[in-house]
């Protein structure tokens, strides 16, 4: 058995086929991230990778570019992303996620 801290973890990636992971796999990423209020992911796509992302705590809006929809999710909701799919990311109070991407490609993020 080995122990980890999400602190040490970058940004709160903690498996995939990066470091620091505590299990290094190109199969999948995962990662508990926290975002305080008003804070946001900058619109990008995956060309690969699948991305699944849980609210656990909070409310966030998620902005679909290529679909101009605006999604309100909270605790509880899950989103399935798609890969090519341009998706924005906005909290409107402090929120916590799971965030689950398959498989796990290093520079498979491309901003718009």
């Amino acid at each position: 058995m080995k122990l980890y801290k999400i602190e040490d973890m970058r940004g709160g990636w903690y498996c995939g086929d990066f470091s620091p992971s505590c299990l290094k796999t190109k199969d999948v990423e995962v990662a508990f991230k926290t975002y305080d209020k008003g804070d946001r992911d900058i619109a990008h796509y995956h060309n690969v990778a699948t991305e699944v992302t849980l609210i656990t705590k909070g409310a966030a809006l998620f902005n679909f570019i290529r679909l101009k929809e605006i999604h309100l999710l909270r605790k509880g909701d899950i989103v399935l992303i798609e890969p090519g799919e341009v998706v924005g990311f906005s909290a409107i109070e402090d929120t916590e996620t799971v965030c689950v991407k398959l498989p796990s490609v290093l520079g498979d993020k491309y901003i718009v």
